[in-house]
């Protein structure tokens, strides 16, 4: 029990009590996360188009949440991050609301559209507020923790809503707008402003506009760039088990309800491992965590190809999943430390648009590549360009010897320290 009660304060003690607030709208959001789960499943089984159609209203809601992710990145940065949270969460309760009532394909491709660009304008904000309360020592840690909490709220929602689905699709856009909403209100009531220049006055004000004070400083810098382009080829491989394995496992003819306990199990395993393993790899650099949970994760996924029952496809999950454990906080840590104070919007924006341009690629890609060429090209595929993201973030963050390292480690565009793996 003293053993049990350590790892306990160590895994959750000394952190901002703001913090724990933002942590408690993650988990209630994340209860009420139905729609983007089984948006595939709904628009191939509920509503009777093909998985081509299904992977291009994804790849829609992806290309709108890449602008909701420099969208919302500039806006946190600009008007706070609290504004920002408040604005984005509420259009977001909104729109998916409407999703649940449209039912031609041009009206749910656009409303799909803004789903995806309202909810995720609100990420940026909320990874630099996490960033701007927690010291750098502690940051995998909090990513940690919040990542175990959208995980939480993922398992719980994910089962349910599978039981949910059967006794009508449109509770589960109605039941997410709610939680949306609810947490929205959640962070404005609860958490103050944490923007540096808002808290600091004019001073602080002036010093960002040193310090990466627009867009284009973000992406002249070249090893954030790199990352942030690695993030893109691993999030599109994970893309597939969102997105390809409903229409896969439907396929199959698996149901909704399996479909929804399979995709559980990530939840689950996140749920039961985040934090034991996250405590184990504390002392590894970012590019043997993000190299190693990219390459076991492509390779889980890669392992799909062999399944036809919901037993192997669970298999699958616990695999992949293990991977995800070990990359999601390294790579959210990553961007923190890359980022100057009154940038981190900015940045967090442009680490979120990697991520929703692979939800652009990945379903369209995905539903493309299942259609005309066969499920094995899909699992094979992700299996080899994962093991080539790993590879990349192993070059990109390895440590460096001073026979190969300047004496002063800066970025020669925003005068940064660069982080090490």
């Amino acid at each position: 029990m003293a053993a049990i009660s350590r790892a306990v304060r160590e895994t959750t003690g000394g952190l901002p009590r703001q913090f724990w607030w933002l942590w408690t709208s993650t988990l209630v959001n994340r209860l009420g996360g139905f729609v983007v789960t089984f948006l595939a499943l709904y628009l191939t089984v509920q509503r009777g188009y093909s998985a081509a159609y299904a992977g291009l209203v994804a790849a829609l809601f992806g290309l709108g949440g890449a602008a909701g992710a420099v969208l919302g990145g500039v806006l946190a940065d600009r008007v706070g991050r609290r504004s920002t949270l408040l604005a984005a969460q509420l259009g977001a309760a909104v729109t998916t609301a409407v999703l649940g009532f449209v039912t031609d394909p041009v009206s749910i491709a656009a409303v799909a559209t803004l789903v995806g660009l309202t909810g995720n304008a609100s990420r940026p904000a909320l990874s630099a507020m996490i960033a701007d309360l927690v010291p750098a020592a502690d940051r995998v840690r909090a990513f940690s923790l919040n990542y175990w909490a959208i995980n939480i709220g993922f398992g719980v929602s994910a089962a349910a809503a599978g039981f949910i689905a059967a006794e009508g699709y449109l509770w589960l856009f109605l039941g997410d707008a709610f939680t949306t909403a609810l947490c929205a209100l959640l962070v404005y009531v609860k958490a103050a402003e944490t923007l540096p220049a808002q808290r600091s006055g004019a001073k602080s004000k002036a010093a960002g506009k040193t310090s990466g004070g627009t867009l284009l400083d973000v992406v002249r810098d070249r090893r954030f760039m790199a990352l942030a382009g690695l993030t893109f080829l691993f999030a599109t491989v994970m893309q597939q088990a969102s997105s390809t394995l409903a229409v896969d496992m439907g396929q199959h003819g698996l149901s909704a309800r399996q479909f929804g306990l399979v995709a559980a199990v990530n939840g689950v395993v996140i749920v039961v491992l985040q934090m034991p393993v996250t405590r184990a790899l504390r002392s590894r650099g970012s590019g043997v965590l993000l190299a190693t949970g990219s390459v076991v994760l492509a390779w889980g996924i890669g392992l799909t190809v062999f399944a036809t029952s919901v037993a192997v496809y669970a298999l699958t999950v616990v695999i992949w999943t293990l991977g995800e454990i070990v990359h999601a906080p390294a790579s959210m840590s990553v961007v923190a430390d890359m980022a100057p104070p009154h940038a981190r919007g900015r940045y967090q924006g442009m680490f979120t648009l990697a991520w929703s341009a692979a939800a652009f690629a990945g379903p369209l890609a995905g539903g493309l590549t299942l259609q005309y060429l066969g499920r094995n090209t899909v699992w094979l595929g992700c299996a080899a360009l994962g093991t080539l993201a790993g590879a990349g973030y192993y070059l990109l963050l390895r440590p460096r010897t001073a026979t190969h390292r300047p004496a002063a480690p800066v970025d020669a565009g925003t005068g940064r320290d660069l982080p090490v793996g």
